[in-house]
Protein backbone atom coordinates (compact mmCIF):
# COMPACT_ATOMS: atom_id res chain seq x y z
CA UNK A 1 0.00 0.00 0.00
CA UNK A 2 2.95 2.34 0.53
CA UNK A 3 4.49 1.95 -2.88
CA UNK A 4 4.94 5.04 -5.01
CA UNK A 5 2.69 4.86 -8.02
CA UNK A 6 4.26 5.78 -11.31
CA UNK A 7 3.09 9.35 -12.02
CA UNK A 8 0.40 8.81 -9.37
CA UNK A 9 -0.45 9.50 -5.74
CA UNK A 10 -0.77 7.44 -2.57
CA UNK A 11 -2.15 8.29 0.84
CA UNK A 12 1.36 7.97 2.25
CA UNK A 13 2.61 10.53 -0.28
CA UNK A 14 0.09 13.04 1.12
CA UNK A 15 1.62 12.73 4.59
CA UNK A 16 -0.56 10.03 6.19
CA UNK A 17 1.30 6.76 6.74
CA UNK A 18 -0.64 4.04 8.58
CA UNK A 19 2.46 1.85 8.72
CA UNK A 20 4.06 4.55 10.86
CA UNK A 21 0.98 5.23 13.01
CA UNK A 22 -0.35 1.72 13.65
CA UNK A 23 2.68 0.49 15.67
CA UNK A 24 2.06 3.38 18.08
CA UNK A 25 -1.55 2.28 18.45
CA UNK A 26 -0.46 -1.25 19.26
CA UNK A 27 2.12 0.05 21.75
CA UNK A 28 -0.62 2.08 23.48
CA UNK A 29 -2.90 -0.95 23.69
CA UNK A 30 -0.19 -3.02 25.38
CA UNK A 31 0.62 -0.29 27.90
CA UNK A 32 -3.04 0.54 28.54
CA UNK A 33 -3.91 -3.07 29.35
CA UNK A 34 -1.58 -2.83 32.36
CA UNK A 35 -3.82 -0.18 33.93
CA UNK A 36 -7.05 -2.21 33.87
CA UNK A 37 -6.58 -3.46 37.42
CA UNK A 38 -7.64 -0.08 38.77
CA UNK A 39 -11.22 -0.96 37.83
CA UNK A 40 -11.34 -3.78 40.38
CA UNK A 41 -12.01 -1.52 43.35
CA UNK A 42 -15.27 -0.41 41.73
CA UNK A 43 -16.44 -3.99 41.24
CA UNK A 44 -16.17 -3.65 37.46
CA UNK A 45 -13.72 -4.92 34.83
CA UNK A 46 -12.59 -4.25 31.31
CA UNK A 47 -13.71 -6.36 28.40
CA UNK A 48 -10.22 -7.40 27.38
CA UNK A 49 -11.02 -8.37 23.80
CA UNK A 50 -12.46 -4.87 23.13
CA UNK A 51 -8.95 -3.42 23.07
CA UNK A 52 -8.15 -3.00 19.39
CA UNK A 53 -11.82 -2.68 18.47
CA UNK A 54 -13.42 0.66 17.61
CA UNK A 55 -14.59 1.27 21.19
CA UNK A 56 -13.48 0.26 24.67
CA UNK A 57 -15.86 -1.66 26.93
CA UNK A 58 -16.14 -1.95 30.71
CA UNK A 59 -18.41 -4.59 32.23
CA UNK A 60 -20.59 -3.77 35.24
CA UNK A 61 -23.09 -6.09 36.96
CA UNK A 62 -25.97 -4.34 35.14
CA UNK A 63 -24.60 -3.26 31.75
CA UNK A 64 -21.54 -2.58 29.63
CA UNK A 65 -20.15 0.95 29.51
CA UNK A 66 -18.38 2.11 26.35
CA UNK A 67 -15.96 4.92 25.61
CA UNK A 68 -14.71 6.43 22.34
CA UNK A 69 -12.42 9.31 21.45
CA UNK A 70 -12.39 10.40 17.79
CA UNK A 71 -11.57 13.35 15.56
CA UNK A 72 -12.66 14.96 12.33
CA UNK A 73 -9.22 14.98 10.74
CA UNK A 74 -8.60 17.72 8.19
CA UNK A 75 -12.07 17.98 6.64
CA UNK A 76 -12.68 21.33 8.33
CA UNK A 77 -9.91 22.84 6.18
CA UNK A 78 -12.17 22.31 3.17
CA UNK A 79 -15.03 24.03 5.01
CA UNK A 80 -12.76 26.95 5.96
CA UNK A 81 -11.54 27.29 2.38
CA UNK A 82 -15.02 27.38 0.86
CA UNK A 83 -16.28 29.73 3.58
CA UNK A 84 -13.44 32.18 2.95
CA UNK A 85 -14.01 32.03 -0.80
CA UNK A 86 -17.68 32.88 -0.26
CA UNK A 87 -16.83 35.77 2.05
CA UNK A 88 -14.31 37.24 -0.38
CA UNK A 89 -16.73 37.04 -3.29
CA UNK A 90 -19.54 38.35 -1.07
CA UNK A 91 -21.74 35.39 -1.84
CA UNK A 92 -24.84 35.02 0.27
CA UNK A 93 -24.39 32.29 2.87
CA UNK A 94 -27.76 30.59 3.16
CA UNK A 95 -28.87 29.60 6.65
CA UNK A 96 -29.25 25.86 7.08
CA UNK A 97 -26.70 24.91 4.42
CA UNK A 98 -23.54 25.91 6.25
CA UNK A 99 -20.36 23.96 5.75
CA UNK A 100 -19.78 24.14 9.49
CA UNK A 101 -23.04 22.40 10.26
CA UNK A 102 -21.86 19.60 7.98
CA UNK A 103 -18.45 19.15 9.59
CA UNK A 104 -20.08 19.19 13.03
CA UNK A 105 -22.21 16.23 11.96
CA UNK A 106 -19.13 14.52 10.53
CA UNK A 107 -17.32 14.82 13.85
CA UNK A 108 -20.22 13.43 15.87
CA UNK A 109 -20.64 10.64 13.31
CA UNK A 110 -16.99 9.64 13.59
CA UNK A 111 -17.50 9.22 17.33
CA UNK A 112 -20.90 7.52 17.56
CA UNK A 113 -20.38 5.23 14.56
CA UNK A 114 -17.42 3.75 16.44
CA UNK A 115 -19.53 3.23 19.58
CA UNK A 116 -22.17 1.17 17.83
CA UNK A 117 -19.66 -1.30 16.41
CA UNK A 118 -19.94 -3.31 19.64
CA UNK A 119 -23.61 -2.58 20.23
CA UNK A 120 -23.16 0.46 22.52
CA UNK A 121 -25.70 3.24 22.10
CA UNK A 122 -24.40 6.77 22.70
CA UNK A 123 -25.49 8.36 25.97
CA UNK A 124 -23.57 11.62 25.75
CA UNK A 125 -21.08 13.25 23.37
CA UNK A 126 -18.53 15.93 24.28
CA UNK A 127 -16.93 18.40 21.87
CA UNK A 128 -13.24 19.27 21.85
CA UNK A 129 -12.47 22.30 19.69
CA UNK A 130 -8.91 23.65 19.74
CA UNK A 131 -7.98 26.76 17.77
CA UNK A 132 -4.73 28.55 17.07
CA UNK A 133 -6.17 31.96 17.87
CA UNK A 134 -9.13 33.19 19.90
CA UNK A 135 -9.97 35.37 16.90
CA UNK A 136 -11.67 32.31 15.39
CA UNK A 137 -14.55 32.81 17.83
CA UNK A 138 -15.14 36.37 16.61
CA UNK A 139 -17.05 35.09 13.56
CA UNK A 140 -20.49 34.67 15.09
CA UNK A 141 -22.06 33.10 12.01
CA UNK A 142 -19.44 30.37 11.73
CA UNK A 143 -19.54 29.71 15.46
CA UNK A 144 -23.35 29.53 15.57
CA UNK A 145 -23.49 27.17 12.59
CA UNK A 146 -21.02 24.79 14.20
CA UNK A 147 -23.02 24.75 17.43
CA UNK A 148 -26.28 24.21 15.55
CA UNK A 149 -24.77 21.38 13.53
CA UNK A 150 -23.41 19.65 16.63
CA UNK A 151 -26.78 19.83 18.37
CA UNK A 152 -28.62 18.46 15.33
CA UNK A 153 -26.10 15.65 14.99
CA UNK A 154 -26.67 14.66 18.62
CA UNK A 155 -30.39 14.57 17.89
CA UNK A 156 -29.73 12.24 14.94
CA UNK A 157 -27.55 10.06 17.15
CA UNK A 158 -30.28 9.97 19.84
CA UNK A 159 -27.92 11.20 22.55
CA UNK A 160 -27.23 14.17 24.84
CA UNK A 161 -24.56 16.76 24.21
CA UNK A 162 -22.64 16.58 27.47
CA UNK A 163 -20.22 19.51 27.24
CA UNK A 164 -16.69 19.88 25.94
CA UNK A 165 -13.47 21.89 25.90
CA UNK A 166 -12.33 24.87 23.76
CA UNK A 167 -8.60 25.53 24.23
CA UNK A 168 -6.66 28.13 22.28
CA UNK A 169 -3.29 26.66 21.29
CA UNK A 170 -1.09 29.15 19.44
CA UNK A 171 2.00 27.65 17.77
CA UNK A 172 0.33 24.20 17.81
CA UNK A 173 -2.84 24.84 15.77
CA UNK A 174 -2.72 27.22 12.81
CA UNK A 175 -4.51 30.55 13.30
CA UNK A 176 -7.71 30.72 11.29
CA UNK A 177 -8.66 27.09 11.73
CA UNK A 178 -9.57 24.57 14.42
CA UNK A 179 -8.82 21.02 15.49
CA UNK A 180 -12.22 19.40 15.93
CA UNK A 181 -12.71 16.17 17.85
CA UNK A 182 -14.68 14.70 20.74
CA UNK A 183 -15.51 11.75 22.91
CA UNK A 184 -18.59 9.81 23.95
CA UNK A 185 -19.93 7.54 26.62
CA UNK A 186 -22.13 4.66 25.52
CA UNK A 187 -24.12 1.89 27.14
CA UNK A 188 -25.12 -1.67 26.29
CA UNK A 189 -28.25 -2.61 28.20
CA UNK A 190 -29.41 -5.30 28.42
CA UNK A 191 -26.00 -6.94 28.30
CA UNK A 192 -27.27 -9.47 25.75
CA UNK A 193 -27.14 -6.69 23.14
CA UNK A 194 -23.36 -6.75 23.05
CA UNK A 195 -21.94 -7.29 19.57
CA UNK A 196 -18.87 -9.46 19.91
CA UNK A 197 -17.17 -11.48 17.18
CA UNK A 198 -19.26 -14.57 16.47
CA UNK A 199 -18.01 -15.29 12.99
CA UNK A 200 -18.09 -18.50 10.99
CA UNK A 201 -18.00 -19.53 7.33
CA UNK A 202 -21.14 -18.62 5.42
CA UNK A 203 -22.01 -15.51 7.46
CA UNK A 204 -23.29 -12.73 5.18
CA UNK A 205 -21.53 -9.37 4.81
CA UNK A 206 -23.95 -6.43 4.53
CA UNK A 207 -22.69 -3.02 3.42
CA UNK A 208 -24.58 0.15 4.37
CA UNK A 209 -24.24 2.98 1.87
CA UNK A 210 -22.17 6.08 2.60
CA UNK A 211 -22.97 9.70 1.77
CA UNK A 212 -19.62 10.09 0.04
CA UNK A 213 -16.09 10.51 1.34
CA UNK A 214 -17.25 10.88 4.97
CA UNK A 215 -14.22 12.09 7.02
CA UNK A 216 -11.34 9.90 5.89
CA UNK A 217 -8.77 10.47 3.19
CA UNK A 218 -9.28 14.24 3.15
CA UNK A 219 -5.56 14.98 3.23
CA UNK A 220 -5.05 13.29 -0.12
CA UNK A 221 -8.25 14.85 -1.46
CA UNK A 222 -7.00 18.32 -0.48
CA UNK A 223 -3.67 17.70 -2.18
CA UNK A 224 -5.56 17.03 -5.39
CA UNK A 225 -7.49 20.31 -5.06
CA UNK A 226 -4.20 22.15 -4.68
CA UNK A 227 -3.03 21.07 -8.14
CA UNK A 228 -6.32 21.74 -9.98
CA UNK A 229 -6.73 24.97 -11.92
CA UNK A 230 -10.20 25.52 -10.41
CA UNK A 231 -9.38 23.94 -7.06
CA UNK A 232 -12.49 23.08 -5.06
CA UNK A 233 -14.64 24.65 -7.78
CA UNK A 234 -13.72 21.89 -10.27
CA UNK A 235 -16.85 20.06 -11.38
CA UNK A 236 -17.49 16.35 -10.96
CA UNK A 237 -19.23 14.20 -13.57
CA UNK A 238 -22.61 14.96 -11.94
CA UNK A 239 -21.98 18.73 -12.04
CA UNK A 240 -21.34 19.12 -8.31
CA UNK A 241 -18.30 21.20 -7.30
CA UNK A 242 -15.48 19.11 -5.87
CA UNK A 243 -15.38 21.02 -2.58
CA UNK A 244 -19.10 20.66 -1.99
CA UNK A 245 -18.90 16.93 -2.64
CA UNK A 246 -16.09 16.58 -0.09
CA UNK A 247 -18.29 18.25 2.53
CA UNK A 248 -21.28 15.92 2.24
CA UNK A 249 -22.02 15.12 5.90
CA UNK A 250 -21.14 11.67 7.19
CA UNK A 251 -24.09 9.37 7.81
CA UNK A 252 -24.91 8.57 11.43
CA UNK A 253 -25.77 4.87 11.61
CA UNK A 254 -26.95 4.79 15.24
CA UNK A 255 -30.71 4.64 14.48
CA UNK A 256 -30.24 1.68 12.14
CA UNK A 257 -28.27 -0.35 14.67
CA UNK A 258 -30.65 0.49 17.52
CA UNK A 259 -33.73 -0.37 15.45
CA UNK A 260 -32.17 -3.65 14.32
CA UNK A 261 -31.43 -4.63 17.90
CA UNK A 262 -34.98 -3.69 18.93
CA UNK A 263 -36.24 -5.92 16.11
CA UNK A 264 -34.28 -8.86 17.51
CA UNK A 265 -31.63 -9.05 14.78
CA UNK A 266 -28.52 -10.73 16.19
CA UNK A 267 -25.55 -8.94 14.67
CA UNK A 268 -22.46 -11.15 14.69
CA UNK A 269 -19.90 -8.38 14.10
CA UNK A 270 -19.57 -4.94 12.52
CA UNK A 271 -16.94 -2.70 10.97
CA UNK A 272 -16.98 1.08 10.65
CA UNK A 273 -15.35 1.65 7.26
CA UNK A 274 -13.20 4.68 8.01
CA UNK A 275 -9.39 4.80 7.95
CA UNK A 276 -7.85 1.81 6.13
CA UNK A 277 -10.92 1.64 3.86
CA UNK A 278 -12.18 -1.83 2.94
CA UNK A 279 -9.21 -3.38 4.73
CA UNK A 280 -11.33 -2.73 7.85
CA UNK A 281 -13.61 -5.60 6.76
CA UNK A 282 -11.04 -8.00 8.27
CA UNK A 283 -10.70 -6.18 11.61
CA UNK A 284 -11.76 -9.24 13.64
CA UNK A 285 -8.84 -11.31 14.90
CA UNK A 286 -9.97 -14.63 13.45
CA UNK A 287 -8.32 -15.57 10.12
CA UNK A 288 -11.35 -15.62 7.83
CA UNK A 289 -11.46 -14.79 4.15
CA UNK A 290 -13.92 -11.97 3.48
CA UNK A 291 -15.27 -12.49 -0.02
CA UNK A 292 -16.99 -9.52 -1.69
CA UNK A 293 -19.06 -10.31 -4.76
CA UNK A 294 -21.31 -7.23 -5.07
CA UNK A 295 -19.99 -3.70 -4.60
CA UNK A 296 -21.95 -0.43 -4.45
CA UNK A 297 -21.38 2.19 -7.13
CA UNK A 298 -18.93 4.73 -5.65
CA UNK A 299 -20.04 8.36 -5.70
CA UNK A 300 -18.54 10.59 -8.42
CA UNK A 301 -16.16 12.18 -5.90
CA UNK A 302 -14.21 8.91 -5.65
CA UNK A 303 -13.91 8.57 -9.40
CA UNK A 304 -12.70 12.19 -9.55
CA UNK A 305 -9.99 11.55 -6.93
CA UNK A 306 -8.88 8.39 -8.72
CA UNK A 307 -8.65 10.16 -12.09
CA UNK A 308 -7.10 13.43 -10.93
CA UNK A 309 -4.51 11.87 -8.62
CA UNK A 310 -4.22 9.54 -10.35
CA UNK A 311 -4.82 6.99 -7.59
CA UNK A 312 -5.13 3.30 -8.44
CA UNK A 313 -8.00 1.05 -7.34
CA UNK A 314 -6.10 -0.82 -4.65
CA UNK A 315 -5.06 2.45 -3.05
CA UNK A 316 -8.63 3.80 -3.28
CA UNK A 317 -10.37 0.77 -1.75
CA UNK A 318 -7.58 0.41 0.80
CA UNK A 319 -8.17 3.93 2.18
CA UNK A 320 -11.65 5.19 1.23
CA UNK A 321 -15.14 3.85 1.93
CA UNK A 322 -15.95 3.85 -1.81
CA UNK A 323 -19.70 4.15 -1.22
CA UNK A 324 -19.94 1.75 1.75
CA UNK A 325 -19.74 3.37 5.18
CA UNK A 326 -20.53 0.52 7.57
CA UNK A 327 -20.46 -3.29 7.45
CA UNK A 328 -22.68 -5.78 9.28
CA UNK A 329 -21.96 -9.51 9.58
CA UNK A 330 -25.22 -11.41 9.98
CA UNK A 331 -27.06 -14.63 9.28
CA UNK A 332 -28.63 -14.97 5.86
CA UNK A 333 -32.05 -15.00 7.50
CA UNK A 334 -31.57 -11.39 8.67
CA UNK A 335 -30.45 -9.92 5.34
CA UNK A 336 -33.88 -8.73 4.23
CA UNK A 337 -34.65 -7.14 7.59
CA UNK A 338 -31.45 -5.12 7.41
CA UNK A 339 -32.33 -3.94 3.92
CA UNK A 340 -35.80 -2.87 5.13
CA UNK A 341 -34.66 -1.05 8.27
CA UNK A 342 -31.83 0.75 6.46
CA UNK A 343 -34.25 1.84 3.74
CA UNK A 344 -36.53 3.35 6.39
CA UNK A 345 -33.64 5.63 7.34
CA UNK A 346 -32.86 6.56 3.74
CA UNK A 347 -29.76 4.38 3.46
CA UNK A 348 -29.30 1.55 1.00
CA UNK A 349 -28.01 -1.78 2.29
CA UNK A 350 -26.70 -4.56 0.07
CA UNK A 351 -25.63 -8.12 0.72
CA UNK A 352 -22.10 -7.76 -0.58
CA UNK A 353 -20.53 -11.11 0.22
CA UNK A 354 -19.77 -13.77 2.79
CA UNK A 355 -17.12 -15.28 5.04
CA UNK A 356 -15.14 -18.18 3.63
CA UNK A 357 -12.90 -20.78 5.23
CA UNK A 358 -11.29 -20.39 8.62
CA UNK A 359 -7.59 -21.15 8.32
CA UNK A 360 -4.18 -19.53 8.52
CA UNK A 361 -4.88 -16.85 5.94
CA UNK A 362 -6.88 -13.69 6.66
CA UNK A 363 -7.71 -11.51 3.70
CA UNK A 364 -10.32 -9.43 1.90
CA UNK A 365 -11.08 -10.44 -1.67
CA UNK A 366 -13.07 -8.00 -3.84
CA UNK A 367 -13.86 -10.27 -6.76
CA UNK A 368 -15.44 -7.79 -9.21
CA UNK A 369 -12.26 -5.69 -9.09
CA UNK A 370 -9.76 -8.55 -8.69
CA UNK A 371 -8.38 -6.91 -5.55
CA UNK A 372 -6.97 -8.62 -2.47
CA UNK A 373 -5.75 -7.33 0.89
CA UNK A 374 -3.99 -9.67 3.30
CA UNK A 375 -3.62 -9.54 7.07
CA UNK A 376 -0.28 -7.71 6.91
CA UNK A 377 -2.09 -4.71 5.37
CA UNK A 378 -4.25 -4.14 8.46
CA UNK A 379 -2.39 -4.26 11.77
CA UNK A 380 -4.45 -2.23 14.24
CA UNK A 381 -4.00 -4.59 17.21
Amino acid sequence: MDRMLKNGMTYKDSGVDYEAMDPFKRLCQLAASQTAGHLDRFGISEVEWSRGESCYLIETPWCYLAHVEEGLGTKNLVAEALYNIALKSRQRLESGSSHFQKIAQCTVAMIVNDLITLGALPVSVAMHLATGSSDWFADERRMADLVHGWRCACQLARCAWGGGETPTLPDIVYPGTVLLSGSAMGIIMPKENIIKPRLEPGVSIMLLGSSGIHANGLTLARRIADKLARGYAALLSDGQPYGEALLEPTYIYVPIIEDLMDAGVKIRYTANITGHGWRKLMRAQEPFVYVIEDIPEPQPVFRFIAEQGPVDQKEMYGNYNMGAGFALYVDEADVQKIIEVSSQHGIKAVRAGYLDRHGKDKKVIIRPLKLEYDAAELRVR
